[in-house]
Order: C-alpha cells, then sequence, then structure tokens
C-alpha cells in the first residue's frame, strides 16, 4: 500500500484515518470499527463492501 495514499484515505463513515493491515489486505477504521477490502492493489472504500470489525480486531487498534 502506498504510504501517500494511504495518508489521504480516510473511513467514508466517519472520516477518520485508516490502518492498512497487510495481513488481511483490509484498510481498517478504529472510529467506524470498519474494515475496507484492497483488492488487486485498490482500496474499496464503499460501506456496503466493508465488513465489522470483531471485538479482537478492534481491540488490535488500541
Amino acid at each position: 500500500m502506498d504510504k501517500r495514499l494511504l495518508e489521504i484515505l480516510v473511513c467514508p463513515v466517519s472520516q477518520a484515518p485508516l490502518v492498512y493491515r497487510p495481513e488481511h489486505n483490509e484498510l481498517w477504521c478504529r472510529a467506524s470499527r470498519l474494515a475496507y477490502p484492497v483488492r488487486d492493489g485498490v482500496p474499496v472504500m464503499l460501506e456496503e463492501e466493508a465488513r465489522a470489525l470483531s471485538e479482537a480486531e478492534a481491540e488490535q487498534l488500541k
């Protein structure tokens, strides 16, 4: 994931910054507790494509 792209991307729901999780190939948002997929190197920043983070995953962001 390009660091410059990650610096400007925000969660479309909460407008909060995102954390790239390469082991899941997802962008995680602490505020909305959503995970956005990255497909073929392209972040899919659609709420309907996101999945809810589990309690354990959300704890990893603290």
